[in-house]
């Protein structure tokens, strides 16, 4: 019997396109003799359809016609098993499903959002949980757990909106103290949206407008100079982490922009769009340095499936810096496993594996004690002694 695997993607997120490609990419690439794909896609505005319709990338040419070439839904569990019910009159179901397989990026989305949604009614799921997700995302907390655990990262300092808004020479100050060029983000962002390299002070607020109109939190990070920008996936849990080869990425503009990312003369493949060369033209032990730093930083965060892990090489004095650890990477990062004769189909394979043996071994523990503090409580006045 098939196992039905629910794809979800979209969402309210600045990369609401970019997960629409990786999913119909995965969804393209999977085991059909083993899996039933059911595809959940999340509008712009936060509500859910399904539809064959859906694996097609036609549909989404014009995201307005959604309504009209697929069933809105809601997730729901219905006789100890989780489906998409219809969300208008009639309310039957549409599609059972076995597993959910996010395929979101960024913001409201990929951040654990969705994981904790679907933590919250107990469905399996493929990928990272709720707190790998969280930390992933936010680009502080993600650098202060790396440090924490030895690992280098580049020099930075952050801030909130309120903080500029209050003062704005006191922040313009304490980035002055890393030294020009920086490179100004949203720190919840990804794709590198909203961000700008800043050459001198006179430029400061101007990017830092640009990067608060996509997130309240801002981090400002040094610029490395003589740069080499390495890129390598992981693979697995917190049991067993297998590292890819590492690849070396390509820009056309100061730093890795979203045009380099995701388009290629002017159409987009998701990540299999950017310029790259695999494996990377380094040496054997640095290579090693970097695939064991990319498992160290997955067992820091406890990652669970397919991440991918962007470094900044110094040439000149050969240091790595652990730039940023992608949850759910554009493409799921197929192109850095294809190399070593894991087909984008098994790499698939996989994932779910890897999401059925997390959801098995959370369902093994506790989640109530045999005490219930409930049998003493006494209303407002507290619990009974």
């Amino acid at each position: 019997m098939k196992i039905n695997v629910g794809f979800i993607f979209g969402g309210i997120s600045t990369e609401h396109e970019i997960s629409i490609i990786s999913a119909i990419q995965a969804m393209n690439n999977i085991d059909n003799d083993k899996y039933e794909i059911v595809a959940i896609y999340i509008s712009k505005d936060g509500n859910f359809y399904t539809g064959d319709n859906l694996k097609n990338i036609e549909t989404f040419k014009n995201l307005k016609l959604i309504n009209k070439n697929a069933t809105e839904v809601v997730i729901t569990k219905k006789d100890n098993s989780f489906c998409l019910m219809k969300k208008h009159i009639p309310y039957n179901t549409v599609s059972k499903i076995d597993i959910f397989f996010p395929v979101l990026h960024g913001y409201n989305t990929e951040d654990g959002s969705i994981a904790g949604f679907l933590e919250t009614i107990g469905a399996p799921y493929c990928e990272s949980d709720l707190y790998a997700s969280a930390i992933g995302q936010d680009k502080v907390f993600q650098k202060a757990v790396l440090k924490e655990n030895g690992i280098n990262v580049v020099p930075y300092y952050y801030f909130y909106e309120s903080d500029y808004l209050a003062d704005s020479d006191e922040i313009i100050k304490n980035v002055s103290k890393l030294k020009y060029p920086v490179i100004v983000k949203p720190a919840r962002q990804g794709s590198s949206v909203g961000i700008s390299v800043v050459n001198n002070k006179n430029n400061l607020c101007e990017a830092i407008e640009e990067a608060l109109n996509y997130d309240e939190k801002i981090i400002v990070e040094k610029v490395i100079e003589n740069l080499k920008e390495l890129n390598c996936s992981v693979l697995g849990d917190n049991y067993h982490y297998e590292a890819s080869l590492i690849e070396q990425v390509y820009s056309s503009d100061e730093i890795l922009s979203f045009k380099d990312k995701y388009l290629s003369n002017g159409k987009s493949k998701g990540m299999a769009s950017t310029g790259r060369k695999v494996p990377a033209d380094i040496s054997k032990k640095l290579t090693c340095e970097i695939q064991d730093i990319s498992i160290k930083a997955c067992k820091a965060l406890n990652t669970t499936g397919v991440v991918r892990i962007d470094y900044l090489l110094d040439e000149k004095t050969n240091e790595v810096y652990l730039n940023e650890l992608n949850i759910i990477p554009g493409s799921l990062s197929f192109y850095l496993w294809t190399p070593t004769g894991i087909s984008y189909k098994d790499m698939l394979s996989q994932i779910i594996d890897l999401g059925i043996k997390k959801y098995q071994n959370k369902s093994k523990k506790s989640t109530s004690f045999e005490s219930n503090v409930l049998e003493g409580f006494n209303g407002s006045k507290g619990v009974k002694k």
